[in-house]
């Protein structure tokens, strides 16, 4: 394994101070190849799931950093060419719902949920989640929806869950 392969380089990002910095990071990150910059978005992506209301800023200037850096990651990978416009959406929808849920009531269960009205595909609802795990996944999926998709992201007040294990629960017809 190449050193390269082992720097932290999300590390180096939080570290850049000028344009010339950011400039020289970017240029050694290229040259170190997909694997390296894989793992940098992969690290980038942990952070954006994980950070709290207070580094908002911190997220934004991040994601600044890193298009100043490599400002065009699809010529390493296609499949990046779209990925700081989806990292600059999660950063947005994040600091709208750290502002649109007071503090207060971020506690307890919330769940996110994807459905198209007009589509006959299933509804997606992604339940037992924390606030945190919650506002990281309704800012993933809003950066994607179609014109006719919607995304909720709700508390839940009340929880009652059954298994089909429950020995007096409903049970299906067996000839069906």
């Amino acid at each position: 394994m190449h050193v390269a392969d082992q720097e932290d380089y999300f590390a180096r990002l939080r570290e850049l101070r000028s344009a010339g910095d950011a400039e020289t990071f970017g240029e050694s990150l290229r040259r170190a190849g997909f694997t390296p910059m894989r793992r940098f978005l992969d690290e980038f992506r942990h952070y954006l799931r994980t950070y709290e209301e207070a580094d908002c800023d911190t997220a934004a200037s991040l994601l600044a950093r890193a298009m100043e850096a490599v400002p065009e990651p699809g010529r390493i990978s296609p499949s990046w060419t779209y990925i700081w416009g989806e990292y600059g959406g999660i950063v947005r929808t994040k600091a709208e719902i750290f502002r649109d849920v007071p503090k207060r009531d971020r506690e307890g269960e919330w769940q996110v949920l994807l459905d198209n009205p007009y589509s006959n595909q299933n509804i997606a609802v992604y339940p037992g989640l924390s606030f945190m795990e919650a506002a990281y996944m309704f800012a993933y999926f809003r950066t994607e929806l179609a014109n006719n998709e919607y995304i909720r992201l709700q508390k839940i007040a009340t929880v009652i869950t059954c298994t089909g294990a429950d020995a007096d629960g409903v049970r299906p017809i067996a000839s069906l």
